[in-house]
């Protein structure tokens, strides 16, 4: 049961990094382009960490871990970028 569960949310995660693959490319703004960014960073992980329960190897929830971490210092760089009047429009 499990199995067919980790199948259809990796269906639903590949679909959803398809869509926000074409955002990131149709964004008209910067902010537009790194919140696709984020995002896609968050799906891959959420995409890990599927693949980590369905292989039964708990090694790939660190990796996991370290990118939303990653991701997520990214982000506050962007913010810091944005607030210290950096230009937000291409």
């Amino acid at each position: 049961m499990i199995e067919w569960a980790v199948v259809a949310t990796l269906l639903i995660l590949a679909l959803a990094l398809v869509l926000t693959t074409a955002r990131l490319f149709i964004g008209p703004s910067l902010a537009d382009r790194v919140v696709a960014l984020e995002l896609i960073a968050l799906i891959a992980v959420g995409i890990m960490l599927a693949y980590a329960i369905q292989v039964d190897r708990p090694a790939f929830m660190d990796v996991a871990l370290v990118l939303a971490l990653t991701a997520f210092m990214a982000a506050v760089g962007f913010a810091r970028l944005l607030e210290r009047g950096g230009s937000s429009d291409e």
